[in-house]
């Protein structure tokens, strides 16, 4: 029992889970921000451009319920037992999940640029000779790492050095 308790705190303790919980923190309140700005600033001023529609009120009836339609609002439709799809709700959360995606595109390709810069900085020599990533099998043609000494694929004996083929 107390391997069991000293992996689990060995676990929760290790710093990518933290990591990766303040991600989701921080990635759910980047989220409310953005659903927020899609369907406070953005859906209101499109919906005026495009004649006064409301997005979140875009619903087509399945069923009428109860009540007698047409209905002019998701809500009053739900409260007649009817059954609606609600594209409307379906095209805000897609704009807001294009926003996001946006956002996360640009926030990773700056600091992708910025570890570069750091890279550069360091004296990394861009004139050296880079190992190369992968080689071809001689034998069978596959593609592998070029430290492979045996090839996943036909099994064969490979020279521990990358060949030039």
């Amino acid at each position: 029992m107390a391997s069991l308790t000293a992996d689990f705190k060995k676990f929760v303790l290790r710093g990518n889970l933290v990591d990766m919980a303040i991600g989701f923190t921080v990635g759910a309140a980047f989220t409310t921000v953005a659903k927020s700005l899609v369907n406070d600033v953005i859906m209101p001023v499109v919906g005026l451009a495009i004649g006064r529609v409301d997005f979140e009120d875009l619903f087509w009836v399945l069923d009428a319920g109860t009540g007698t339609p047409p209905y002019t609002t998701v809500e009053q439709a739900q409260k007649a037992g009817a059954v609606t799809l609600n594209y409307g709700v379906f095209i805000n959360n897609l704009i807001a999940l294009l926003l996001v995606a946006l956002v996360m595109f640009l926030v990773i390709r700056s600091m992708n640029r910025i570890q570069d810069e750091f890279e550069d900085d360091e004296g990394t020599n861009d004139d050296a000779p880079k190992e190369p990533d992968n080689k071809k099998c001689k034998f069978c043609r596959s593609t592998i790492h070029f430290r492979a000494v045996r090839c996943p694929h036909c099994t064969s004996e490979l020279p521990a050095k990358p060949s030039a083929n």
